[in-house]
């Protein structure tokens, strides 16, 4: 007994395959090299993409709109990919493959970004600082280059958090309550990546070359990759467990078949395997739900089920795998209450800093020097803000809270991503103010054509602070929430599906700006967001983005009223 004790029971194995030791793998020991990993390739991508609606505007010669949409395309992209790399991990490579694989793709589309960008003859000619003239091959060459390491991204993002929590055993209590922290230290790695990223790379890119600027987001991800292979001995790995979508399918079809079927009052009769195991490689069973009552047609036993004495898994399948596609749907209307906010979230890579570059930057001067601040380095406030919640949520809100609803965690992951929804709305109405009064100066004093209106970028700090607490409730709350709702078998894809809510924000935001400028760009007048945003009223497109994040918020509060928790049921045999 005391020997079983000394391997996981939730299915993981070690590098060799063979059953996971926990004295010897797993735990806190491999946060270094994951958060490591993280927090280099979160660099590499802030790094990158912090100051990238600037490069297409002043490097590639696009106009204000073109750039923003083409920002928000390319980094909604890069969310949408994972869904690619989950459904590898899962179902064929597993983790860890996929990880490695992925980021030998992305190091390798970094080094051809920045070569794009520093070699005479393939970078774009410049004759000034906002007077550029690229070719049409040297603007598609970047954008390949870019959308390389959109693919690349794609097999990190849904892995890196999920097989981070995998090496905590999920049966084991002492190892199962380090989750929670281990996703706060997760997140503070990102942030501390994208720190760096706003304050350092940015400077790089502005005053000293884009070819230094984005070379040096290349190096960081080779070193992260380094980083993640330096602990292969060291890792929990979960088997992939087969073609999730295959399972899904044969659920919706056996369910359809059997329309007529009537499910009997009892649920113990319904088709489960005997084992300890499911039949689904590396997974617990679940147990029943009574909600999509539908779906358990597909686990009803009748004469036609078995082919040559066996079962046929288009006709029959298990209660697990039934349970397995009403988890999904059930995330379905969480994840997509997620858009609304992830729009707003992708603000601060795009309007936020466009407005910021026509504020006061300079931090300090004299007679001799002056110095300041990029307009896109402000959004260092914004991980100071997660770097500061993050640990704030977890040592002082959860223990207090814990006393108030006598839940382990203080907050349900679900009442957690309420308040960041309810925070996100309060960032979208500093920033509507802010630029309110920017305008009201302007109109004022006719700074229209003034490249900077003497008004301090530092009014842009509360709208970055707000939306750097509303990402430690909503979005660590979410990568929590779709962790632990997903099936054993399907983590990976379920981390993807809650990132596609950053892609479809960012083609929202992108359908947005398409829609409000067409509309209001009309008969001569400049519109809401014009190449020279001191004529526009940016003001009012934060306030429809609030006055959506409103309604998104009820929604959601109906959603998660609604919802019914997973439950896993059993181990898995350490053999």
């Amino acid at each position: 007994m005391e020997e079983d004790d000394i391997y996981t029971k939730d299915g993981t194995v070690d590098y060799k395959g063979n059953p996971a030791n926990k004295k010897k793998t797993g735990s806190w020991r491999t946060c270094p090299y994951i958060i490591g990993n993280e927090g280099c390739e979160r660099l590499a991508y802030y790094g990158m993409s912090t100051n990238l609606v600037l490069y297409f505007k002043h490097r590639l010669n696009q106009h204000t709109a073109v750039a923003a949409k083409n920002n928000q395309n390319w980094s909604g992209t890069c969310y949408l990919t994972p869904l690619i790399g989950a459904f590898l991990a899962d179902s064929y490579l597993g983790k860890y493959w996929t990880i490695a694989c992925f980021s030998l793709i992305y190091v390798i589309g970094m080094t051809l970004l920045a070569l794009s960008a520093s070699v005479h003859g393939i970078r774009p000619r410049c004759y000034a600082e906002d007077n550029c003239n690229p070719s049409k091959t040297q603007s598609a060459m970047t954008f390949l280059w870019l959308y390389l390491i959109a693919l690349g991204t794609g097999g990190i993002k849904p892995c890196v958090s999920s097989y981070g929590a995998d090496q905590f055993d999920d049966t084991d209590e002492m190892e199962k309550k380090h989750k929670s922290s281990f996703f706060n230290m997760y997140y503070i790695s990102i942030n501390i990546g994208a720190l760096v990223a706003a304050s350092i790379l940015v400077w790089v890119q502005d005053d000293v070359s884009w070819g230094w600027g984005f070379g040096i987001p290349a190096i960081a991800m080779a070193v992260a990759l380094c980083f993640f292979l330096s602990g292969t001995r060291l890792y929990r790995n979960q088997k992939p467990g087969g073609s999730a979508l295959t399972r899904l399918c044969q659920v919706v079809v056996a369910s359809i078949k059997k329309y007529t079927v009537t499910v009997p009052a009892d649920k113990s009769l319904l088709y489960e395997t005997a084992d300890a195991e499911s039949n689904i490689k590396g997974s617990r069973k679940i147990d029943h739900t009574n909600d999509l009552s539908f779906f358990d047609k597909a686990a009803v036993e009748t004469r036609t089920d078995q082919v040559n004495g066996s079962v046929n898994p288009w006709r029959l399948c298990t209660v697990t795998q039934v349970e397995e596609l009403k988890a999904i749907i059930r995330l379905l209307p969480i994840w997509a209450s997620g858009i609304i906010y992830s729009n707003v979230n992708s603000q601060m890579g795009n309007l936020f800093v466009l407005q910021g570059e026509r504020m006061d930057t300079r931090v300090c001067q004299s007679k001799f020097y002056y110095l300041y601040i990029p307009a896109a380095s402000v959004s260092m406030f914004n991980t100071l803000s997660v770097i500061f919640w993050a640990p704030v949520y977890d040592r002082i809100i959860v223990p207090v809270a814990r006393k108030f609803t006598g839940h382990k965690h203080g907050l349900t992951q679900l009442q957690r991503m309420g308040i960041g929804l309810f925070t996100s709305i309060l960032a979208m109405v500093a920033a509507a103010i802010l630029e309110h009064e920017r305008l009201k100066l302007i109109r004022r004093h006719n700074y229209y054509e003034l490249k900077e209106v003497p008004m301090t970028i530092f009014w842009q700090v509360p709208q970055y602070f707000l939306m750097g607490c509303a990402e430690v409730f909503a979005y660590i709350g979410q990568l929590e929430f779709f962790y632990e709702q997903a099936p054993d078998a399907m983590r990976s894809f379920c981390s993807a599906l809650s990132l596609t809510t950053f892609a479809l924000g960012s083609y929202l935001s992108s359908l947005l700006v398409t829609i409000v400028t067409s509309v209001t760009a009309k008969d001569g007048k400049p519109g809401w967001i014009p190449d020279k945003i001191n004529y526009g009223h940016v003001d009012y497109f934060f306030w429809l983005l609030a006055a959506l994040s409103v309604l998104n918020l009820g929604v959601f509060l109906l959603i998660a009223k609604w919802y019914t928790y997973k439950k896993a049921v059993g181990t898995l045999p350490a053999n």
